[in-house]
C-alpha cells in the first residue's frame, strides 16, 4: 500500500509542485492550505507523514504541531525561515526534520524516505483522539497515562480501531475477538463495549447500530 502524505502549504503553486513530485514516486498525497483544515483531516484520516509549512493561516505550523502530537505522525517542517531558533523550536516540538525553502525535489524525497525508514514500525502504533495503542506492547495510553484493559477489551478496541467508521455486527466481533469456536452469547460483546466506553471515555465515539452492532466514529 502506498504511503499517504499530507501536504500543508498555503502557497498553492508550491503545494502542487510538491504533490506532483511525490505522485511521480507513488506516494498518495492530500493537500490542505491552512492549519485548521489540516487538524480536522488528521482527526478523520490516517497519514504516514505530514509536510508542514510553518507560516500557514488560521493555525500556524508550530501550533498545529502541538495539537497533532498525540497522533504520533512524523512531520517535516517546510518554511522560508532560516533562523536557527525556528529550527530548534520546530524540532523541540517533535518534528522529525526541517527544510528551508526553496529546496530541490530530490532532497525532499530523500528526507521523506529517511523519516519513513526511521518510522519503520509506525504500523505498530495506532492513535484515536487522545488514545495511543502500542500493538507490540499491547499497551494503551490516554493522554500519556496507561489504561488497564482486559485481554478481550484490548482485542475489541483494536478491532474497532482497524475498522473505524465501519459498522460491525456482534457476530463479527465474536469471530474476530473470541474466535469461530466461541459458543457463548453475543451479549458478551455488549458488556465489553460498555466497559470500553467507560474506561476510555468513548461514550460519544462507540455508536450503537440498531439491531446490528457497533461502529467507532471520530
Amino acid at each position: 500500500m502506498n504511503k499517504k502524505i499530507l501536504i500543508v502549504e498555503d502557497d498553492i503553486h508550491i503545494s502542487k509542485i510538491i504533490k506532483m513530485n511525490l505522485n511521480i514516486v507513488n506516494y498518495e498525497t492530500t493537500e490542505v492550505y491552512d492549519g485548521l483544515a489540516a487538524l480536522e483531516l488528521v482527526k478523520r484520516e490516517k497519514f504516514d507523514l505530514i509536510l508542514l509549512d510553518v507560516m500557514i493561516p488560521k493555525l500556524d505550523g508550530f501550533a498545529l504541531m502541538e495539537r497533532i502530537r498525540p497522533y504520533r505522525i512524523p512531520v517535516i517542517f517546510l518554511t522560508a525561515k532560516n533562523s536557527v531558533y525556528d529550527k530548534v523550536d520546530g524540532l523541540r516540538l517533535g518534528a522529525d526534520d526541517y527544510m528551508v525553502k526553496p529546496f530541490e525535489a530530490i532532497e525532499l524525497l530523500a528526507r521523506i524516505e529517511t523519516v519513513l525508514r526511521r518510522y519503520g514500525k509506525e504500523e505498530q502504533m495506532m492513535a484515536f483522539q487522545t488514545l495511543l495503542v502500542d500493538l507490540d506492547k499491547r499497551e494503551i495510553t490516554k493522554q500519556g497515562e496507561v489504561v488497564e484493559l482486559t485481554p478481550k477489551e484490548y482485542d475489541l478496541l483494536v478491532v474497532l480501531l482497524k475498522n473505524k467508521n465501519i459498522a460491525l455486527s456482534r457476530e463479527q466481533f465474536i469471530d474476530k475477538v473470541w474466535g469461530g469456536d466461541y459458543y457463548g452469547e453475543t451479549r458478551t460483546v455488549d458488556m465489553h463495549i460498555k466497559s470500553l466506553r467507560k474506561k476510555l471515555e468513548l461514550q460519544d465515539h462507540i455508536k450503537t447500530i440498531y439491531k446490528l452492532g457497533y461502529r467507532l466514529e471520530d
